[in-house]
């Protein structure tokens, strides 16, 4: 199985920390050159000295703010006016706040849509071109289980990963004759900043120890346990590999089975 990924590069978003760096760093295990992009330098240049150097790779970074698409633009711009290139494109943003749809204003759902489906659009497609002329691309989107399953309590998150998820289907069927597929890792429960955020407000709302929510959170899972970053690198990885080229335009979801439909 030709996993391989030497002389591939590889811009992966939101890499400062939790998801995202854990993917930067298996990409780059597999041989990649990888452009870690964030809003964060000081978080983003402790990421690129942590990972190891291989021989042939060379990792950098774009610095960029998604909730604001014109910044995002205007950096990859840049990096592609540099004559640099992308084979893999990890689309990954830090989720929307928690809370119902009922209760969500007008502005949090556009904020959301552009920090998520605007960015990864404007990426993809200034970074599609040279993929389409090697005629080899893979553009993997880290979104949620919710595309599949509504979460309660994460009304607006639900609303924008499905729409990322449709998005993200219609391009598989319109990059898919150029070489490039397309496709959504949808993690479970992972131990991340954002799910710490999350149990410590339920705690805070039950009045239960954050140790007590967390137990009833691992017992919806038929592992039992809260997932690794690791765990969700390792399958968005995969994704990214030769190996994985006859997979296009599907939504994988890495959550232990907590996930209640198929």
């Amino acid at each position: 199985m030709n996993i391989d990924l030497a002389n591939r590069r590889a811009v992966v978003c939101g890499s400062s920390q939790g998801i995202g760096r854990a993917i930067a760093i298996e990409l780059a295990k597999l041989g990649a050159s990888i452009t870690l992009m964030a809003r964060n330098p000081e978080r983003l240049e402790s990421v690129v000295m942590d990972m190891d150097r291989e021989q042939g790779q060379k990792h950098g970074m774009i610095v960029a703010d998604f909730s604001e698409p014109a910044q995002v633009k205007m950096a990859i711009d840049q990096f592609v006016g540099s004559g640099n290139s992308a084979d893999i494109l990890i689309n990954n943003t830090g989720g929307p706040p928690a809370g119902p749809a009922i209760d969500a204003k007008n502005n949090e759902f556009i904020a959301a849509f552009e920090s998520h489906l605007v960015c990864n659009h404007i990426l993809v497609q200034s970074l599609t071109p040279k993929m389409k002329a090697n005629r080899f691309g893979r553009i993997i989107n880290v979104i949620s289980t919710s595309v599949k399953q509504p979460i309660q309590g994460l009304g607006v998150s639900n609303t924008i990963r499905g729409a990322v998820a449709s998005w993200a289907k219609t391009l598989a069927a319109e990059l898919g004759p150029f070489g490039i597929t397309v496709n959504n890792i949808l993690p479970g429960m992972t131990r991340t900043i954002r799910l710490d955020s999350i149990i410590r407000g339920r705690a805070e709302k039950s009045g239960r120890t954050i140790d007590e929510v967390t137990r009833e959170m691992e017992s919806e899972i038929p592992l039992r346990r809260i997932a690794d970053a690791s765990e969700i690198a390792a399958a968005a990885a995969f994704l990214a590999t030769p190996a994985a080229s006859y997979i296009n335009g599907i939504n994988l979801p890495v959550d232990g089975g907590r996930t209640g439909c198929l």
